[in-house]
């Protein structure tokens, strides 16, 4: 699935014919594997006579870049406000995960729509929302991991040598604590993807003339009975990142567990 994500979203780019935005309105609403006078159009057209491979190897380009710079910022977030509140305890990791309840106490979604709506809709606006609502998955479990790490013999013999707890943290727990987040980081990816072509289905994500596959599923309902596929393949391309990145996460997870059970029977 990653690998056909892979040809859609950068070796389609690369073909001759590669054009999202060039309008033939002569050559709309053609199904796929077909071709008018001009070109021969592989996933079809739509309504204004553009190339479907193109527009959706375009959506999915954006999709990704939208998911992992949503993550990295969540990740950057998440690890560093849970590394703290584990490692000072105290009223400090009370404050912090007070916020994350709170945070999860509102519906994400709903969240993300208000403020949009009060912002305006932008690349930017929503991959830092997305961003900013996604990182109390990373904070608990950097959290609680730096509870059980603040405990070991290398954290406390640094400390009584007298290494800060900058320093601790930097080179004793956040490298024990990354491998983790790249579980976190591969479950939450599909997900953002999800909000993001939610948000853009509802027109308060991406904007036209740039794609989106939820606004691309959107406007190809109108024209369901003249040619379904408008709205079939970029929700088959949703599926494929999504599913992927899920199988990848899962399948991560299962060789992390038993690289654990062989650790401790040795």
């Amino acid at each position: 699935m990653l690998g056909l994500v892979v040809v859609i979203a950068f070796i389609v780019p690369l073909l001759p014919s590669y054009d999202p935005y060039s309008q033939d309105l002569a050559a709309g609403y053609l199904t796929p594997l077909k071709s008018s006078s001009a070109r021969f159009y592989l996933f079809g057209s739509d309504p204004l006579g553009r190339d479907y491979l193109s527009r959706i190897a375009l959506g999915t380009q954006v999709s990704l870049l939208i998911g992992f710079a949503a993550v990295l910022v969540s990740l950057a977030i998440g690890v560093t406000l849970g590394l703290i509140a584990g490692f000072f305890r105290g009223a400090v990791e009370s404050a912090i995960m007070g916020v994350a309840d709170l945070q999860l106490s509102i519906p994400r979604i709903l969240f993300i729509i208000a403020v949009t709506a009060v912002i305006g809709p932008s690349l930017l606006n929503l991959t830092l929302l997305l961003g900013f609502t996604s990182w109390v998955s990373y904070g608990r479990v950097a959290r609680a991991m730096a509870l059980t790490l603040r405990e070991r013999e290398f954290v406390l013999s640094a400390r009584t040598q007298g290494a800060s707890s900058t320093w601790n943290i930097r080179k004793h727990l956040l490298p024990n604590v990354l491998p983790q987040m790249v579980i976190v980081g591969s479950y939450e990816l599909g997900l953002i993807i999800i909000i993001e072509s939610s948000l853009s289905y509802l027109g308060l994500g991406i904007q036209p003339p740039l794609p989106s596959l939820g606004l691309m599923i959107s406007e190809g309902q109108t024209y369901l009975g003249l040619n379904p596929w408008i709205s079939i393949l970029p929700g088959i391309s949703i599926f494929l990142m999504v599913a992927g990145t899920q199988f990848f996460s899962q399948r991560f997870t299962t060789e992390g567990s038993n690289h654990v059970r062989i650790d401790r029977a040795a």
